[in-house]
């Protein structure tokens, strides 16, 4: 308790600031202030509540208008979503898949669910997501090219996509890793769980893959309580995705013929009707929360504090703000005083290679990504209004 430096003592007072008259604060709450309600009346009374209603098409049609892209197939989470967009990518058994340790579980997750293996690669120390130079170097060090793929030369398995995460509303750099991939014939599929919202540039995240996945979970920005989406600009995956979404069951008024194994992962219409509801706000959301961020912003600077902030030509939807401490005794005091307090914070996930399922897994030097998890903490980032 006495190791708490008093400029942390004074964040708490600032996040406290800024959530004024909550006698618990948490990390990332749900804010209902539109059509929800009246969206969900009407599913119920429409009685299309299940995978097919008007309301699914109109999320689709949504994010293809939010992100740019030109299909949007909806999914009932968004590690559906990447596992269906892995299953289009090609993966496949044996195969592996490059991604980043610094990640929530789902991916990693949606990569074994296909009986591939998850080869971790380190990431950027302003992005926190996967590093287009550690990416090049484990590959010149592992990888070789053959007619049908690029392999690992030690496992003799071949590589057949790339993963990133673009973590907590951050974009990372994912027009390079998309050069990386074209060079060795890899499918790039980005896992945006987090950045709906936010931008690289001109393009909204997750356009730089051939396949992006989208989560709309109760934490996200924007929420459908569960919900995830895929997008891409390839006619024939997403007409493929729907298929595999939807049982994979032919279309026809009558008969159930099913041609090949497919999944029960369609949203359903209920909660697209709550999620069309948090898209018609989602520019407000992310005006509010940058707004969070920058007080944030000017809290730390004027106290010698590391905020994860944005970097050049990026636009991030603070989706979880997060500071970084000296080290992981600092972390854990902090955690300990501000949640006592009733200010929830919360750690770095444990990256993907110290979790049971994954320590195994082949993995590159990863020094950025273990220096991030002794020392980074979540602060509260729900939107206010």
């Amino acid at each position: 308790m006495s190791s708490i430096d008093a400029k942390f003592l004074g964040l708490i007072d600032a996040v406290k600031q800024v959530y004024v008259g909550k006698d618990f604060i948490a990390l990332h709450a749900p804010v209902f202030a539109g059509n929800e309600k009246k969206y969900l009346i009407d599913c119920i009374d429409s009685t299309f509540v299940s995978s097919v209603g008007a309301y699914v098409d109109r999320f689709e049609q949504m994010m293809c208008d939010i992100t740019g892209a030109r299909y949007a197939v909806a999914t009932v989470n968004g590690t559906a979503a990447l596992h269906l967009a892995l299953i289009l990518a090609g993966v496949r058994d044996g195969d592996e898949v490059i991604t980043q340790p610094l990640s929530f579980v789902a991916t990693c997750n949606a990569i074994s669910y296909e009986r591939a293996h998850p080869v971790f690669v380190d990431v950027d120390l302003d992005t926190w997501s996967l590093s287009p130079q550690a990416l090049k170097n484990f590959l010149h060090a592992c990888a070789e090219r053959r007619p049908d793929g690029t392999y690992n030369r030690q496992t003799g398995r071949r590589m057949r996509a790339v993963v990133p995460m673009h973590t907590f509303g951050m974009p990372g750099r994912a027009n390079e890793l998309a050069e990386i991939c074209e060079d060795w014939r890899m499918v790039l599929v980005e896992d945006a769980a987090e950045s709906l919202g936010a931008w690289q540039g001109e393009l909204h995240a997750g356009r730089a893959g051939h396949l992006t996945a989208f989560s709309f979970n109760g934490n996200k920005i924007a929420t459908a309580g569960g919900g995830g989406c895929i997008v891409t600009d390839d006619e024939e995956l997403a007409r493929a995705a729907k298929h595999l979404s939807t049982t994979a069951k032919r279309p026809h008024r009558w008969d159930f013929y099913h041609d090949v194994v497919g999944f029960n992962y369609r949203l359903p219409n209920v909660n697209a009707a709550l999620a069309c509801a948090q898209l018609e706000q989602l520019d407000q959301f992310v005006r509010d929360k940058r707004e969070t961020a920058s007080i944030y912003r000017t809290y730390c600077a004027d106290n010698g504090i590391s905020f994860f902030d944005e970097y050049g030509g990026v636009r991030s939807n603070f989706w979880l703000n997060a500071i970084v401490l000296k080290d992981r005794a600092s972390r854990d005091a902090f955690l300990e005083v501000s949640n006592a307090a009733g200010v929830m914070t919360r750690p770095l996930w444990i990256l993907m290679h110290h979790l049971p399922a994954f320590r195994s897994c082949i993995r590159g030097e990863l020094p950025n990504a273990e220096w991030l998890e002794d020392r980074v903490v979540n602060i509260p980032s729900s939107v206010r209004s």
